[in-house]
């Protein structure tokens, strides 16, 4: 089951959706490696399952990556705490 093109591309678009109830980032990432090994997969590139993990990983690392330099923090946008609400 892990090896079919379409079960990717389906956990890559709940990925998604995931990401658009929670969108910080997180999940997007692994979207984009689910969605490259499936598409992978879909070209016709048959390869045992430890290796589709593999590129899944690779992928997903390399997305997150890209993204955190793209939509990461930005300077300037750490917020610095001068009082704690507990010493009121």
């Amino acid at each position: 089951m892990v090896t079919l093109w379409w079960v990717w591309l389906a956990a890559a678009v709940i990925l998604l959706v995931l990401e658009m109830l929670a969108p910080a980032f997180v999940f997007l990432g692994f979207a984009i490696g689910a969605a490259a090994v499936g598409l992978w997969l879909l070209a016709g590139y048959a390869l045992a399952w430890p290796w589709l993990f593999l590129i899944f990983a690779l992928v997903s690392l390399a997305a997150w990556l890209a993204l955190r330099q793209v939509v990461g923090i930005r300077k300037g946008q750490i917020k610095h705490w001068d009082r704690d609400i507990n010493e009121d």
